[in-house]
This record gives structure tokens, C-alpha cells and sequence, in this order.
């Protein structure tokens, strides 16, 4: 079995409780409220700061040249979408970046970032790979099947246009491509460890989403 199969096997349950999340069907039906969007696209911020780092150690662990330069190309544009998009999303609530970057890394956030951190600095290079796909691969798979429906709110159109287009799906294919090559020589060990990996930033990717339709806050 090629290394995707398994790995969104593994997740195949999870991925249907993220479509059928309320934030995703307000989304598409334009009643999410303006207050969970916000929440998100704070937090998404927070998130993408720290995601830019992972995907730079990823580049230094990356067995070639080509992949060094994929993915330190990546963590260039995952700051770059913390700072263009999010922050046309945020003028379009009257505010700006600095506002957004003073407010609080939130529970749900700071555990996701943790892991994530942890697994690419102290794994190999396979593990810091299965931790970070879920990132690419899930939102990829939600943007194609949301843009089919898109969003009669022209900011929620906006971001599923972002995610479902032609551009990020490729980049996604790469990755993906990528993930195969290594998984032929993985041990049937380090194969469960990346599995493992998968499997938990899959979880908190629901559990990022399920936060902002929460308004999640620290309760002390």
C-alpha cells in the first residue's frame, strides 16, 4: 500500500467529522458568524508563524536539493499568507495585523503548534512530514469540495477560492508525490510513527476549527 492510502485511511473517520463541522457548512451557507471567522483567522496567524518554522526544519531534514528548496519555499509562503490574506481579512473587520498579532496564542493553538514543533525538531525527516501534511493535504481536500458549493459571502468565498484553487492543489500533489517516494523505504516502525503523526495534527485540525466555532478562550 503506497504510504498515502495508508495514511488517509487512517484518517478517513476524522476527515468526515471535519466536513460536517458547523464552521465549514456556515462557510458555504454564508451564515458562519463574523465572529468565528475572526477567531479563526486570528488564531490561523498565530498558527502560521509556527507552521512556517516546521516547514523550514522540514527543509533542513529534506533528503535532496529539490525537496530543501520546496519546502523552505513553502515556509516563505506560509508567512506570506499570515501577512497578505490574513490580513485583507482582518481590514475587511476594520482592523489590522498588529491588533491580531497582540491577542492571545489560545489552548487549541498552542497544543497544535506544540506537537507540531516538537515532531519536526526531535524526528526524522518522514515524521516531520507526516506531521505537517495534514495542513496541505486536509485543507486542500476541503477547499476542492467546498469551492464547488463556494460561499454567497464574498469573504468566505475568498478563502475557499485560496484553498480549493488550481495553485494550492498543486503544491499539495507535490507533497504528496513526495510522501510516497519516502514511504517505499520507511521501516514498518518509523511507518507507524508517521501514521501516528498524521493521525494527531489530523485531529487538531478538527479541533482548530471546532475551537473557533466555540470562541474558544483560556478559562484561567
Amino acid at each position: 500500500m503506497k504510504l498515502t492510502d495508508e495514511l488517509w485511511t487512517a484518517i478517513e473517520p476524522i476527515y468526515g467529522r471535519i466536513l460536517d463541522h458547523p464552521f465549514l457548512a456556515g462557510l458555504t451557507d454564508g451564515t458562519l458568524p463574523r465572529a468565528a471567522f475572526r477567531h479563526f483567522v486570528v488564531q490561523d496567524s498565530h498558527y502560521l508563524r509556527d507552521y512556517a518554522r516546521a516547514l523550514a526544519v522540514c527543509a533542513a531534514k529534506a533528503p535532496g536539493e529539490d525537496e530543501v528548496l520546496a519546502f523552505a519555499n513553502d515556509a516563505v509562503g506560509a508567512i506570506a499568507a499570515e501577512q497578505e490574506m490574513h490580513a485583507d481579512f482582518l481590514h475587511a473587520f476594520g482592523e489590522d495585523g498588529a491588533a491580531a498579532a497582540a491577542e492571545p496564542v489560545l489552548p487549541t493553538t498552542r497544543a497544535y503548534t506544540s506537537y507540531l514543533l516538537a515532531t519536526v525538531y526531535g524526528g526524522s525527516f518522514a515524521e516531520a512530514l507526516g506531521a505537517v501534511l495534514p495542513c496541505y493535504w486536509i485543507y486542500a481536500r476541503v477547499g476542492e469540495e467546498l469551492l464547488r458549493r463556494s460561499s454567497p459571502e464574498p469573504l468566505y468565498a475568498k478563502w475557499i477560492a485560496a484553498y480549493g484553487g488550481e495553485e494550492f492543489q498543486a503544491v499539495v500533489r507535490r507533497v504528496l508525490d513526495l510522501a510516497d517516494r519516502i514511504g517505499e523505504d520507511l521501516s514498518a516502525a518509523e511507518r507507524r510513527r508517521v501514521v501516528e503523526h498524521f493521525t494527531t495534527t489530523s485531529r487538531y485540525e478538527w479541533m482548530f476549527w471546532d475551537a473557533a466555532w466555540q470562541g474558544e478562550g483560556w478559562p484561567v
